[in-house]
């Protein structure tokens, strides 16, 4: 059968969202609402596979919904809600367990990287996180996922884990969809990843090699959404380049990571690609350069960070939105999760 087109994606609230979130996610979720029917969903089931402050937690679920609204997001048109407050996630998660095999589970690089060296000590949660993402998206049926290059892994393995299950229960599906007067031998969609436009992978600002995150310790890493101009202004100032000025096309980035970081972060925010952006400060001082991406990012975030200030300051509105969001998302839901019961052989109510 033709599967509907529905966006899914969704947000870890671990502190901290920051340049590479809003230009890697945030603003991608933003223009996809005008064209598709999307789901948007802070993710703290996710977030607790890793050791969270439970008193700082629903601080960061509230700090996330509200980057969301702040930057665009129509809560009244699309849904947006936490994931803990939609059982069926994780009820979809443990069926999946079942469908995925450890040898998949054991080729995800993030885990990998999240677990270090010490894997025994991991959590199983972190383990099996790749299971409850296919379950996020598939609980939804939805088929598109925008997405960073680091996660199109998991969306690879979210579609391994719905082919397994179709193939699996192809026979029961069959009964199942006659019983209902469905069409299509499939149940779940293959979810396809959307990566989009430039700078999907903003690096530090303090090592062009790695990504920006949240967890690294120099708060001089990255650029916060919390952050005010001064500190913006402070941080890019201080970001780490070499002495080379800027070259006038794009062959002159490699082997410059710093140079091509700060250059992709100006094409993402203006709108414009890299080598648009080195046709006007190609043969530039980077503080000459600097100067113009700080104005350039003061004004792109300042309304950003006033918003999400006013949300955050309104814990009861932001409470209030996550509730309604997760009451129309359990209505989906429920209707996945028991004709999954149906398909598996369960008995239910």
């Amino acid at each position: 059968m033709a599967f509907k087109h529905l966006v899914f994606s969704g947000v870890q609230p671990t502190g901290n969202l920051h340049l590479g979130n809003y230009l890697g996610a945030i603003v991608k979720f933003v223009e996809l609402q005008k064209s598709h029917d999307c789901i948007y969903c802070v993710v703290d089931l996710h977030a607790i596979t890793t050791w969270q402050e439970p008193t700082e937690l629903p601080k960061a679920i509230r700090e996330v919904t509200a980057a969301f609204l702040a930057c665009g997001i129509d809560p009244k048109k699309h849904i947006v809600f936490n994931q803990s407050q939609v059982a069926e996630h994780a009820e979809l998660a443990w069926v999946f367990n079942c469908v995925a095999r450890m040898g998949w589970l054991n080729r995800m690089t993030q885990f990998k990287e999240k677990a270090g060296k010490d894997r025994e000590n991991a959590s199983v949660g972190l383990f099996a996180y790749p299971a409850l993402m296919a379950a996020d998206i598939l609980v939804y049926r939805a088929t598109h996922v925008p997405v960073g290059e680091d996660q199109k892994q998991h969306i690879e393995l979210s579609r391994d884990i719905a082919q397994k299950f179709n193939n699996d229960f192809g026979a029961s599906i069959a009964a199942y969809s006659k019983a209902v007067d469905r069409t299509g031998a499939a149940f779940f969609p293959l979810p396809e990843p959307l990566i989009q436009g430039p700078a999907t992978r903003v690096m530090s600002l303090r090592d062009g090699t790695r990504k920006m995150s949240k967890s690294e310790p120099s708060d001089q890493s990255r650029i916060n959404l919390t952050d005010d101009a001064d500190t913006i202004a402070l941080k890019i100032r201080r970001a780490k380049t070499d002495p080379e000025p800027l070259p006038s096309e794009e062959k002159g980035l490699e082997a410059r990571p710093e140079a091509d970081n700060l250059i992709g972060i100006y094409a993402a925010l203006a709108g414009v690609t890299k080598a648009e952006a080195l046709k006007e400060f190609g043969g530039a001082q980077f503080s000459a350069f600097k100067n113009a991406l700080v104005d350039l990012t003061v004004a792109k975030l300042a309304p950003v960070n006033a918003e999400m200030r006013r949300l955050v300051g309104d814990p009861a509105y932001i409470d209030s939105v996550l509730a309604d969001g997760a009451t129309r998302a359990q209505v989906l839901a429920a209707e996945t999760m028991k004709a999954v019961k149906d398909i598996v052989g369960f008995v239910h109510r």
